[in-house]
């Protein structure tokens, strides 16, 4: 008799997250060799849109300098989001920028927001879960019982902190920057 996803192990959930990842990135592939006219008109209205939006070098060599210069920028949060993206990752960033939306929130919607950006990132099994550990995650969950502006900060600070060791170095090395800081194209003002 099945007992549902509690009952298996752990390891075996991590495997069925691999295989649904790896789907994810086929579907990408054969959409990316294969799209459709309205896929393709799409991809059109995006390339013009970043082609109006194309960061300095300038502002390329300052990102290089710490990952707080990109998230200190937008353009910045912009383009290593779109990074994350092709890693299959942007719900990290997802994530820190919804814990700052939320820190600004009202204090009457404090409690319904916190439980909205617990469901979509926190919880296990979340739509957008966010790579925490057990600790980090049931503190966090245990916050939410009294939702203040700063019950997602450790939760948010270890985001920050994989995102700054682990794919900030990938977006540094990444031809995307190499490419960035060679071109001479400057932006509309």
């Amino acid at each position: 008799m099945c007992k549902g996803l509690a009952a298996l192990p752990t390891t075996c959930l991590k495997s069925a997250k691999d295989i649904k990842y790896k789907q994810v990135f086929l579907r990408f592939l054969i959409q990316k060799h294969d799209p459709q006219a309205a896929e393709q008109k799409q991809i059109k209205e995006k390339t013009e849109t970043a082609a109006k939006s194309i960061p300095t070098p300038a502002e390329v060599k300052q990102w290089k300098k710490s990952f707080n210069h990109v998230m200190s920028s937008k353009m910045g949060r912009t383009v290593f989001t779109n990074f994350l993206r092709s890693e299959f990752s942007e719900e990290n960033m997802e994530f820190w920028v919804s814990c700052e939306d939320y820190k600004k929130s009202e204090p009457s919607k404090l409690a319904s927001r916190a439980q909205q950006l617990y469901q979509q990132h926190v919880e296990a099994d979340a739509p957008s879960e966010v790579n925490l550990d057990a600790v980090t995650r049931e503190e966090t969950r245990r916050n939410l019982e009294n939702a203040c502006p700063t019950c997602f900060n450790d939760a948010q600070k270890m985001i920050y902190t994989l995102m700054e060791r682990d794919s900030y170095r990938r977006f540094l090395a990444s031809k995307l920057i190499q490419d960035l800081c060679q071109s001479k194209t400057r932006r509309p003002d």
